[in-house]
C-alpha cells in the first residue's frame, strides 16, 4: 500500500509521475517504482528507499514515453527491497501493475498460477495480480482485469498497463481510494490514490467507488462496474490550493500544521456557531430534529488519534447532551456483536475518510440499522460519500503523518455536535452561550500559546535523550494524555504511555525514578485537586515533572520541574488547548534527535488496509 499515480496524454510522462510520487511522500513509504510505455513495450525502474534513489536509477537508464504508472510502497508482504517494490510485471514483462491494499487469498492464487507455469520473482501479494491478468488476457486489457479481479479476495486500488493493449491505463478499486484527474489539455488524464499527486495539473476529478473500474485513453475515459456496465459519474472540483501542501517556510509540515490551528479551528466553526442563541447549525447531519431527539445511544468508532478525539467526544455528549455514548476501536467493532438499533447514531471519525477499519465499521453499523455520521477532513472521500450525513472538518490538507490540526478540528466538530444535541435536549440557553463563547475564544488562546513555542522548545532540549515518558491526566484530560504519548511515540521513537492519573498507583508508579519524565495535564478544572495529589506521589519518588497548568497554584509550588501555562477555558475544551504544547513537545524532541518528523518510520498517513 501507499501511493499511486498514473498518466496518459501528450506530454512525456516520467516527470509528471515522479513529481506526483513526491507529492505523495508524506504518506510514508519504503520503496518506489515506475513503469512507462516506451513505444516498444513496458520499461520499469524500481529502487529501495526514497524517491531520490529511484531518480538515480532512472538517470542511469532513462525512460521515455507518454503513458505510465508509478508507486510508493509501504511493505506489507515481503521486506522493503527492489524486488518487492512496485510496479510488478507478469512472466512476459508486458503487463505492469501497481497496487494499494492486500490480496487476502494470494497464497492459493499463487500456488494455482505456479502449477500452470507462472514464475514469481517477489514475495508480494501484488505480483499475483499481474499473473492473473496475464492468464486472463485475450487482447483486451480491461476484460482481463475484470476476469482477474473476480478471483481476488481482499482490498485493492490498482492501475495497470500492457504492451499488448497499449495507449491505455486500466484502474479499479475495492476498499482502497482511487480517483481520475481530467487534465487541462485535450487527451490528458490522470489516475491517483490521492488528489495531492495531481493537484498541480488539474482540479477536476472523478472519484471511483468500490467495484468500479476506469479505462483511460487519449480519446477519453470510461467508468464501468466489474460486470462491464457503464457507470455515470459526476466531476468534482478540488477547492484547495497547491500552496496548502507546501511547507510555507517551516522546517517541517508538522510544525506548519501545528501553527495553522488557530485558522483551522476557526474554519471548522465558521458558519456553524450561533453564539447569541448558544446553538450550532450543522446542516450536513441529514437528521431531523425529531430523529435527533429520539436517539437513545451514540457509538463513536475510530482509530489512532481519531479514537482519542472520540473519547473526548464521549465525555462531552454524556455530560451535556445526556445521551449514552460508547467509543469503539473501529478495528474491533465489526468483529464483536455490538448492540445497535434504529435509534443508534454511529459517528465515524477519520481524517482521510479512507481508513479501512473505520469504513468497515461504518458499513457494519449501517447494515445493523444505525444512522451514520462521518467526521472527515477530505471532501469526496469514501466515508464522506457513503455516510448518511456528516461534518466536514475544513482543516485543509494534513501532510504530516502524525495528525495535529485534524485532531483539534475533530474535537471542535464533536463540541459542535454536543452543543446541538444538548440544546435539543436539556442544555439551557445560558449554558449554550457559555460553551459558544468558549469556542469563539479558542483561536486567540491557541495563538497566544504558539507565540510562546520557544518555552516548549527549551523544555524539549532537556529530554532529547530520554528513553521513556509517562503522560497523566484525569477527566477530559486523560484522552489528551493518550494523544500526547502517541505523538511522542510516533515521531521520536521514545516509548511513552498515557494513563488516567489515578491509575498510576495501580502499576505505572513502579517505573518512576529520577530518569522518568512525567507529563501532567493539570489545568484548574473540576478534578485539579485530585491531580495535585498524583503530582506529589511522583515527586516523592524522584520523578521529573512537566506540568501543563492554567494559573499559579500554591499547591504545586516546589513540585514541578518544568511548567507551561495554557489559557483558562471550560472543562470540555481543555483538551484542545492542552494538545498544542504536547504536539510541540513531541515535535521539538524528534527534530532535535535529527529524525524525519513528517515521515516517521513504519507509519502511513492513510491506513487503507486492515
Amino acid at each position: 500500500m501507499c501511493g499511486i499515480v498514473g498518466y496518459v496524454g501528450p506530454k512525456k510522462s516520467m516527470t509528471t509521475l515522479i513529481d506526483g510520487l513526491k507529492r505523495l511522500e508524506y504518506r510514508g513509504y519504503d520503496s518506489a517504482g515506475i513503469s512507462i510505455m516506451n513505444g516498444k513495450g513496458v520499461e520499469t525502474r524500481k529502487a529501495k528507499g526514497k524517491i531520490a534513489a529511484l531518480e538515480q536509477a532512472i538517470s542511469a537508464h532513462p525512460l521515455d514515453g507518454n503513458i505510465g504508472i508509478a508507486h510508493t510502497r509501504w511493505a506489507t508482504h515481503g521486506p522493503p527491497n527492489e524486488m518487492n517494490a512496485h510496479p510488478h510485471t507478469d512472466c512476459t514483462g508486458t503487463i505492469s501493475v501497481v497496487h494499494n491494499g492486500i490480496i487476502e487469498n494470494y497464497g492459493p492464487l499463487r500456488a494455482m498460477l505456479q502449477k500452470t507455469g507462472h514464475t514469481f520473482t517477489s514475495e508480494t501479494d501484488t505480483e499475483v495480480l499481474a499473473h492473473l491478468i496475464e492468464a486472463a488476457f485475450d487482447g483486451n486489457l480491461e476484460e482481463a482485469v475484470i476476469d482477474a479481479l473476480a478471483l481476488v479476495e481482499g482490498t485493492y486500488g490498482i492501475a495497470v498497463i500492457s504492451a499488448k493493449d497499449p495507449d491505455k491505463i486500466v484502474a479499479a478499486r475495492k476498499g482502497s481510494p482511487l480517483l481520475i484527474g481530467l487534465g487541462d489539455q485535450p487527451g490528458e488524464y490522470y489516475v491517483a490514490s490521492d488528489v495531492a499527486a495531481i493537484l498541480q495539473h488539474t482540479r477536476q476529478v472523478v472519484y471511483l467507488d468500490d467495484g468500479e473500474m476506469a479505462i483511460l485513453t487519449r480519446t477519453g475515459y470510461e467508468v464501468c462496474d466489474l460486470d462491464a456496465q457503464t457507470v455515470k459519474k459526476g466531476v468534482s472540483r478540488i477547492d484547495w490550493d497547491l500552496d496548502q501542501i507546501e511547507k510555507g517556510g517551516f522546517d517541517h509540515f508538522m510544525l506548519k500544521e501545528i501553527f495553522e490551528q488557530p485558522t483551522t479551528i476557526q474554519n471548522t466553526m465558521r458558519g456553524r456557531l450561533v453564539p447569541d442563541e448558544g446553538f450550532s447549525k450543522l446542516g450536513g447531519l441529514n437528521l431531523t430534529k425529531e430523529e435527533l431527539q429520539q436517539l437513545d445511544q451514540i457509538v463513536i468508532t475510530a482509530c489512532g488519534t481519531s479514537w482519542h478525539s472520540a473519547l473526548i467526544g464521549e465525555m462531552m455528549i454524556e455530560e451535556h447532551a445526556r445521551i449514552r455514548c460508547e467509543v469503539e476501536y473501529a478495528s474491533e467493532f465489526r468483529y464483536r456483536n455490538p448492540i445497535i438499533t434504529d435509534k443508534t447514531l454511529c459517528v465515524v471519525i477519520s481524517q482521510s475518510g479512507e481508513t479501512a477499519d473505520t469504513l468497515a465499521a461504518m458499513r457494519e453499523a449501517k447494515r445493523r440499522g444505525a444512522k451514520t455520521l462521518g467526521l472527515v477532513n477530505v471532501v469526496g472521500s469514501t466515508i464522506a460519500r457513503e455516510d448518511d450525513g456528516g461534518i466536514y472538518l475544513h482543516a485543509g490538507p494534513e501532510i504530516g503523518v502524525a495528525s495535529t490540526k485534524a485532531f483539534t478540528s475533530q474535537v471542535i466538530a464533536l463540541a459542535l455536535l454536543t452543543l446541538k444535541l444538548g440544546r435539543l435536549r436539556n442544555m439551557s440557553v445560558v449554558k449554550g452561550r457559555e460553551v459558544a463563547q468558549a469556542l469563539e475564544e479558542l483561536p486567540g488562546q491557541i495563538q497566544s500559546m504558539l507565540d510562546r513555542a520557544a518555552e516548549v522548545e527549551k523544555i524539549a532540549e532537556e529530554f532529547v535523550t530520554a528513553t521513556n515518558f509517562l503522560y497523566l491526566g484525569r477527566g477530559y484530560n486523560f484522552p489528551v494524555a493518550l494523544e500526547g504519548a502517541l505523538k511522542l511515540k510516533e515521531i521520536s521513537y521514545i516509548h511513552a504511555e498515557g494513563y488516567p492519573a489515578a491509575e498510576m498507583k495501580h502499576g505505572p508508579i513502579a517505573l518512576i525514578d529520577e530518569n522518568m519524565p512525567v507529563v501532567f495535564i493539570a489545568p484548574h478544572d473540576s478534578v485539579f485537586d485530585k491531580v495535585v495529589s498524583n503530582v506529589q506521589e511522583v515527586k516523592a519518588r524522584g520523578g521529573r515533572v512537566i506540568a501543563l497548568t492554567s494559573r499559579d497554584e500554591p499547591a504545586l509550588h516546589g513540585k514541578i520541574d518544568y511548567e507551561f501555562r495554557i489559557p483558562q477555558t471550560i472543562d470540555m475544551l481543555n483538551p484542545v488547548l492542552a494538545a498544542i504544547p504536547l504536539q510541540l513537545l513531541a515535535y521539538y524532541i524528534a527534530a532535535k534527535r535529527g529524525l524525519n518528523v513528517d515521515q516517521p518510520r513504519n507509519l502511513a498517513k492513510s491506513v487503507t488496509v486492515e
